[in-house]
């Protein structure tokens, strides 16, 4: 069997379906790459992309994503089901899809804090419900719907991205 990855990252087999993803029709990279004209470059507005830096992690400790680590960026980091959200947690449909919780890391204070949400459920801090902005510690665990998850900082007191220069 000749496997083949498209540019998104599906897997299929190619001797059946040739240099065309039967998924998202998209041209396998040597294709699409024959097809380039010669200097080539991609659009600038693509290398200026600019990538956020992690300030943490949520590790899911329990529930349907077991393993799974969610990245927290700068500033307020929305949490649920739904695409739209920052944070988006699949697999456990006891969390709100909209806000059932706020992670929020201030760069100028150097911490990272949780607020409820402004959804129905509940987040709990360390079997705690959380009513109001409370500071997160080093792996507290957070409680949504019927997962668990440890919080894993990365910037702090020790380290910031604005000390980078």
């Amino acid at each position: 069997m000749s496997l083949v990855r498209c540019p998104n990252g599906h897997v299929y087999n190619g001797r059946r379906y040739g240099k065309i993803c039967p998924y998202c029709n998209m041209r396998t990279q040597e294709e699409a790459a024959a097809e380039r004209p010669a200097g080539f470059e991609p659009p600038v507005e693509i290398l200026q992309e600019e990538e956020e830096p992690v300030c943490g992690w949520l590790v899911c400790i329990e529930g349907a994503r077991v393993g799974k680590d969610y990245k927290i960026h700068n500033g307020k980091n929305f949490v649920g089901r739904g695409d739209d959200m920052d944070i988006q947690i699949i697999g456990d449909n006891d969390i709100n899809r909209k806000n059932h919780t706020i992670i929020v890391y201030d760069s100028k204070k150097l911490n990272t804090v949780i607020l409820p949400g402004d959804s129905a459920g509940l987040a709990y801090l360390n079997d705690e419900p959380v009513y109001i902005p409370t500071e997160l510690n080093p792996y507290d665990t957070i409680s949504l719907g019927k997962s668990r998850f440890l919080f894993v900082p990365l910037c702090g007191t020790n380290f910031s991205w604005d000390d980078m220069g």
